[in-house]
């Protein structure tokens, strides 16, 4: 006789309804060849033992299962803390190592005076005793209002031309050259706009607090605007127009802006390549995706410090036209006891470069770059102890603890497990 074909490979909660347990149950159905059901189990548990062996008992430890979502998160909060600091450190934590920066590019010259270029971090140190000495710990603060007013109107000028204009704020590898070019024009517009207002903001960067009035809050819209609209204005002597300023500032600003985005996207699938390289040779890859987070974070800054080293000298030219005509008196950072005039008569970029080479030589166009060294090693200093103190409070924090331990044993019927492991052989004691 033909026997009954059931699917025993279902479960309790997929029995077919209406059918008692008898009338399924190949035990209590006496319609159905059952030495055929019984050959047909066994050589179903055999392809399962070939395809998935079975092991001799192991106990292992039993930890939470939501031990891998708590270092997930735990490596999320690490990423955005370092951003955020490393968004402070940039704006506010390094604003004095800028400071002092900017005061020793428009260090006027002197010719029967030697004059100190602090190219190194070293010659720093005695200056900048002798300010906080004379003037308090406040000195080098000073701007900090201003420098992060003019910011926030350059992304402000920027967000509402992107949104009256089809020129697109942010442009990426997949963009056309249409919005690349269109791109580029709204950051040209943007630059010029700021530009008057930039110019306040680096005086009050670089005037001595005790020999020039301190500024309110709000003065660098009122002098930005008193600069805008002395467009052409040459009554003023030595001061340079603003439409004179607005091409070498808006140069140096869109060509240290493409270099940036240039270096950040290299240094992006240098550093992607290379994890990539070590993934691969170790055979370990990551479980969270945080990684990728931490490669644009040190691309940016790379991009950043590449970027201001290498157009150093052409930012020292531009804050010297800057702040000619000003008849702003600076501290002088030869002895930081003093105060110096700025005075000086140039004609425009080209013909401030050609002084500069002229009197001071080439390392003229570095004077200061000691304290960029300084602000950048900083950043770094700060971004590392941040990650990590946030890894090592995180790892106190979620360090797992284990609980019941479980044993993973051969489910199989006795008499298959015969067939592969003799230990455990059901017919011997």
């Amino acid at each position: 006789m033909a026997g009954k074909k059931y699917n025993f490979s279902l479960t309790n909660s997929e029995m077919p309804l209406g059918e008692d347990y008898e009338s399924f149950h190949p035990r209590y159905n006496t319609d159905h060849n059952y030495e055929d059901f019984l050959g047909r189990r066994d050589a179903e548990f055999l392809r399962n033992r070939v395809t998935t062996p079975q092991t001799t008992p192991v106990t292992l430890p039993y930890y939470n299962v939501n031990v891998s979502n708590e270092e997930l998160n735990l490596k999320r909060y690490v990423a955005l803390s370092v951003s955020f600091v490393s968004l402070v450190a940039e704006n506010i934590l390094c604003h004095p190592f800028l400071v002092l920066r900017r005061q020793c590019q428009v260090h006027p010259y002197a010719p029967n005076y030697p004059t100190k270029y602090h190219l190194l971090p070293f010659t720093l140190i005695p200056s900048v005793y002798h300010l906080h000495q004379r003037q308090g710990l406040t000195t080098l603060w000073k701007g900090l209002g201003s420098v992060l007013l003019v910011r926030g109107i350059s992304l402000g000028v920027e967000d509402f031309i992107s949104r009256v204009t089809p020129w697109p704020d942010t442009v990426t590898w997949q963009s056309s050259l249409k919005q690349f070019f269109q791109h580029v024009m709204l950051k040209c517009v943007s630059l010029a706009i700021v530009t008057p207002f930039y110019s306040a903001s680096f005086v009050e960067t670089v005037q001595s607090e005790i020999a020039s009035e301190k500024p309110g809050i709000l003065d660098v819209f009122k002098e930005g605007f008193i600069r805008m609209l002395s467009w052409n204005d040459r009554s003023k002597g030595r001061l340079i127009p603003i439409w004179a300023l607005i091409l070498p500032t808006v140069t140096l600003g869109l060509v240290k802006y493409l270099f940036t985005m240039l270096m950040k996207s290299t240094t992006i699938k240098i550093l992607q390549s290379r994890m990539k390289y070590q993934h691969e040779t170790t055979g370990a890859f990551p479980k969270t995706s945080t990684e990728k987070q931490d490669i644009s974070l040190s691309a940016s800054l790379i991009s950043l410090i590449a970027s201001d080293i290498l157009f150093y000298p052409c930012e020292t030219i531009v804050h010297r036209l800057h702040l000619q005509g000003t008849r702003t008196i600076i501290d002088n950072l030869d002895n930081g006891s003093s105060v110096l005039a700025v005075i000086t008569n140039y004609t425009g970029a080209v013909d401030c470069y050609e002084q500069c080479i002229a009197n001071e030589g080439v390392f003229g166009l570095y004077k200061g770059f000691g304290a960029l060294i300084v602000q950048y090693a900083v950043h770094i200093a700060l971004v590392k102890f941040t990650r990590f103190f946030f890894m090592e409070i995180g790892a106190i924090v979620s360090k797992p603890k284990p609980s019941k331990p479980t044993s993973k044993h051969d489910t199989s019927p006795p008499a298959l497990a015969n067939l592969s492991t003799v230990s455990k052989s059901y017919l011997l004691p």
